[in-house]
């Protein structure tokens, strides 16, 4: 099992470690031990939109090697969007599952990944989504074929632990959940 979280500058943290966190405690805490992820990017070193600087492990590698993608949103989005590298990079990784935090849902509409597929995204940026995919909708967590989106920032706890579920079961997700202290896992 193999996991790609995606970074770039401006990019909301905890869109990042929101899902960073439940995930990699599949293999932290001795459910996955085979798992293997990487901090991807298109540059060696970003700055996030709260000023933290995260080092990849990876520079513009194909992503269609790894069994899920973690794309983030945040303010750094509007400037993805005029990285035509950055799309094409992120179009490698049409054949596995792909999911997205916030406005990382707009990235994957960039990348022409979300066509006629069910998607969210934060509120505020619905209407931008609705560019992309005639099937926008409020709901926290929303899953399409391959694609599976979250809303605003703090659905990346959620869409990380729904992810835990999806992987190893509901008996992990809630061990993971309960070790975190997390007691309002939502996907509805």
């Amino acid at each position: 099992m193999k996991i790609a979280f995606i970074i770039y500058d401006m990019m909301t943290t905890l869109d990042f470690v929101g899902t960073y966190d439940p995930l990699t405690r599949l293999k932290t805490m001795g459910f996955i031990n085979d798992l293997r992820y990487d901090v991807c990017s298109n540059k060696n070193k970003i700055i996030s939109a709260e000023g933290l600087e995260i080092t990849a492990d990876k520079i513009l590698n194909n992503l269609s090697q790894y069994d899920f993608i973690v794309v983030p949103g945040g303010e750094g989005v509007k400037y993805i969007a005029q990285d035509k590298e950055f799309i094409e990079w992120i179009k490698t990784a049409q054949d596995t599952t792909i999911t997205s935090v916030c406005g990382g849902s707009i990235i994957l509409g960039l990348a022409e990944l979300i066509k006629d597929k069910k998607a969210t995204t934060h509120p505020l940026l619905m209407e931008n989504l609705k560019k992309f995919t005639s099937k926008v909708t409020d709901k926290r967590i929303v899953e399409d074929g391959n694609i599976i989106t979250a809303r605003g920032v703090t659905s990346s706890i959620d869409l990380g632990l729904f992810l835990c579920e999806k992987i190893a079961g509901k008996e992990i997700r809630v061990k993971i959940q309960k070790q975190m202290d997390y007691p309002n896992y939502n996907y509805d």
